[in-house]
């Protein structure tokens, strides 16, 4: 039986019906039987976070535990999150569960690479001095995404402009894509120069890496719900003060790099799991209109994800508000329905 939706559907903002068969929407009643499972409200892609690393019980304990994995995804979820990329995961995901009907779908980029010749480096990095062989191989394993860090501490050398170049051609001649862990300027720039697809933090960004991104599409990912949190536990002394100026300059390249042409995604990139809504609240007080902040959890992430949103033949992924998120962002934590790949999951 097919499922019948009937609201205002986003972001084009036109009432209308929409049909679900199996994992699939469609505007044309179909000729069997319906079942109406929302009628009123506003209807919205399913709710995306572009930026996040389940798996683990503690982020001081970097430790890959498929329990942990399978009630965070379940978290996501259950508040509306019906598509998740992981760059950078502990683990690889069992078939079972990234098939499961009732789990968000799942784009990974294998695990964090760490060139060797960074300063310093972590317990869940990948350490390799042929980072270009191993992007390559990330990517095709892990659905078109690796994950590199450009740099891992903000007062040290980041991997040179050369390398990264070499990386992000290699990927990109393999038909994948790079993202890119950022926290200080040199590491940002150089990452934008040699073409990465999407910057990830951006902590420091130099103001002409704007440009860059605008010009060969990338996205930037400031995952601000994580650096918020940090800010308090910062120590005011000279590095504490950098890192407060990085921060500072992060926040005002996400409303700058809006304005060029940059499409700006949602990502939490820590615990709580399940709290998107509250990275789209600090977008907009970043600058962000509230529509473009809530697409950034939405229809914009699955444009970059290449995840067909509400339109005819696209993934059967919907959210079903009360109110226009657009206008009163907060009801993206009060779902009133939610479809995941064709199934009322709430």
């Amino acid at each position: 039986m097919a499922l019948h939706l009937r609201g205002t559907v986003l972001p084009h903002g036109t009432t209308r019906d929409l049909w679900i068969l199996g994992d699939r929407i469609t505007f044309d009643r179909p000729s069997a039987g319906t079942e109406t499972v929302a009628d009123g409200g506003f209807l919205l892609p399913g709710l995306v976070d572009v930026h996040t690393h389940p798996g683990s019980r503690s982020q001081e304990e970097a430790r890959w535990d498929p329990e942990a994995f399978a009630e965070q995804i379940a978290a996501h979820r259950d508040a509306g999150t019906t598509a998740l990329r992981f760059p950078g995961l502990l683990g690889e995901i069992p078939d079972e569960l990234r098939e499961a009907p009732d789990t968000p779908r799942m784009i990974t980029a294998g695990r964090w690479l760490a060139w060797a010749g960074l300063s310093k480096s972590a317990d869940f990095h990948t350490v390799t001095d042929d980072l270009v062989a191993a992007a390559v191989a990330e990517a095709g394993a892990h659905d078109g995404w690796c994950k590199l860090m450009g740099d891992w501490d903000f007062e040290a050398d980041p991997v040179p402009y050369e390398l990264l170049r070499a990386v992000t051609d290699a990927v990109h001649a393999a038909g994948g894509r790079v993202a890119a862990h950022c926290q200080s300027g040199q590491g940002v720039l150089n990452a934008a120069r040699a073409g990465v697809d999407s910057i990830e933090h951006g902590m420091g960004m130099p103001e002409e890496c704007v440009q860059m991104l605008a010009a060969h599409g990338a996205a930037y990912v400031p995952t601000l719900t994580a650096f918020a949190r940090s800010a308090s536990r910062i120590i005011d002394n000279p590095r504490g003060r950098l890192w407060h100026e990085g921060h500072r300059i992060m926040v005002r390249r996400v409303r700058e790099a809006h304005d060029a042409g940059v499409t700006v995604l949602a990502g939490t990139d820590c615990a709580p799991f399940g709290d998107i809504a509250t990275e789209v609240e600090h977008l907009i007080a970043a600058g962000l209109p509230a529509d473009v902040a809530v697409g950034a959890a939405s229809w914009a992430a699955r444009d970059f994800l290449r995840l067909p949103g509400l339109v005819e033949g696209g993934l059967a992924d919907v959210t079903v508000y009360d109110a226009d998120p657009r206008l009163e962002p907060a009801v993206l934590r009060h779902p009133r329905r939610i479809v995941l790949r064709g199934r009322v999951v709430r």
